[in-house]
């Protein structure tokens, strides 16, 4: 049952820190909501919310709290204001301008994907260390040399960066753009990056999801696994 009190009995603007899972289950309510809206949708239930996005409506009401949003009873939450404090929370409403480092095939793929501006990232830059990449056009966006890193992250106001990159070169391009004034690094190379404390870094490791994947599905053949599994 979702509490009576409503959204405006909150302090404006008033958020705790939220848990690393709780920012995660964020991303999903704010992919299921803009759905809602461009249903025309204007209200939604907690369990209709847990419901498309896959997890418990206990999860979303506690998580929903951590934004001093609680919804209406009988009513539920209202789809376009939740959508804003989401985003406004996942700090969505600030202009992120993406540059992508590496022009192969994850690199291309990435720049074409259209996701990205409709979910507040504008893809600003590509950039590639290949003569025979350079200049050519990928999507809406012309490969700049690599070398030219530091003028096309100033001259695009580029305040994140992606590196689709192979290992041996990632740390050194990684310290460029650090140096460069760019705090927020997304890491698709296959190598530990090392980066200042104050430097937001995430790393995507698909071979490492594969094999952790890999090891669940084995359990899951395999009854005698399965019965050798610890007790929680």
């Amino acid at each position: 049952m979702i509490p009576t009190q409503t959204p405006e009995e909150q302090p404006a603007g008033q958020t705790r820190q939220l848990p690393p899972a709780t920012v995660s289950r964020l991303t999903l309510y704010l992919r299921t909501l803009n759905a809602l809206l461009a249903e025309g949708v204007e209200n939604v239930s907690s369990d209709a919310l847990a419901e498309s996005a896959g997890v418990g409506s206990a999860n979303v009401r506690k998580d929903l709290s951590y934004l001093g949003s609680y919804g209406t009873r009988g009513v539920g939450y209202d789809v376009a204001n939740l959508s804003r404090q989401i985003a406004q929370a996942l700090g969505l409403t600030h202009e992120w301008r993406v540059a992508i480092v590496g022009a192969g095939n994850l690199g291309r793929a990435l720049a074409r994907y259209a996701g990205f501006e409709s979910r507040g990232f504008d893809v600003v830059a590509l950039l590639d260390a290949d003569q025979m990449v350079i200049g050519s056009e990928i999507g809406w966006l012309r490969v700049s040399d690599v070398a030219n890193l530091e003028t096309v992250l100033a001259s695009t106001r580029a305040n994140m960066v992606v590196l689709a990159l192979p290992a041996g070169v990632a740390q050194s391009v990684c310290d460029r753009v650090v140096a460069a004034g760019v705090h927020s690094i997304l890491s698709f190379a296959p190598v530990a990056l090392s980066v200042p404390e104050h430097v937001n870094l995430r790393k995507v490791d698909m071979a490492t999801e594969l094999q952790i994947l890999a090891y669940h599905a084995q359990r899951l053949q395999d009854p005698r696994l399965e019965q050798d599994r610890p007790s929680a």
